[in-house]
């Protein structure tokens, strides 16, 4: 290709190669079992250049949660647009239901929530990421939905409930302790 027509990536369309990269990468293999080198080889750049735009695995660790967060709440609010009317109920069915399609159609979401909530137990920089995101998340469907405290409380509640279920595949196991964790959840394969 001709100099004049070659495009070079800005470092921003960089950053944005190597945070779905590195999405995908944790969430396969978790915050402890990947590293830089590896976030880099998928990205196609080098370990270095990783480095120029996060200056540690933990920086970009912490982004790519930052991000987990940002796109469940773009998936809430998508939930908010659908609901069949304004009552707390029926908002929060639909933001589930967007839930429930966001983990099942982008599997490293919920992959790389589950590595951080396991992470947050001993990296307090891990922890205070995943607080916030979760300080939002709540206010933000608490505003939405005008829930009350333990709708709010049961609503997160199934969600982790489905982070289990969709872990183990209890969806797909014929027996009684599965079906019973399985039971009212929507699942989408």
């Amino acid at each position: 290709m001709p100099a004049a027509e070659r495009r070079l990536s800005t470092a921003d369309e960089r950053r944005e190669t190597v945070l779905r990269t590195a999405l995908a990468t944790f969430g396969a293999k978790g915050y402890y079992g990947t590293t830089t080198g590896e976030v880099a080889k998928a990205a196609g750049i080098s370990q270095a250049y990783v480095y120029r735009l996060f200056p540690d695995k933990q920086a970009l660790f912490l982004a790519v949660v930052e991000r987990c967060f940002t796109r469940i709440r773009e998936s809430l609010a998508d939930g908010v647009a659908l609901a069949s009317s304004t009552t707390p109920d029926a908002v929060l069915l639909a933001m589930a239901d967007a839930y429930a399609k966001l983990i099942a159609d982008e599997n490293a979401l919920l992959l790389v929530q589950m590595h951080a909530q396991c992470a947050a137990i001993s990296d307090p920089a891990v922890r205070e990421v995943v607080q916030r995101g979760y300080a939002r998340t709540v206010e933000y469907v608490r505003g939405v939905s005008g829930a009350d405290e333990d709708q709010v409380q049961l609503f997160f509640a199934r969600g982790m409930l489905c982070h289990l279920v969709v872990a183990v595949d209890a969806a797909h196991v014929d027996a009684p302790w599965a079906q019973t964790l399985s039971i009212g959840l929507r699942h989408y394969t």
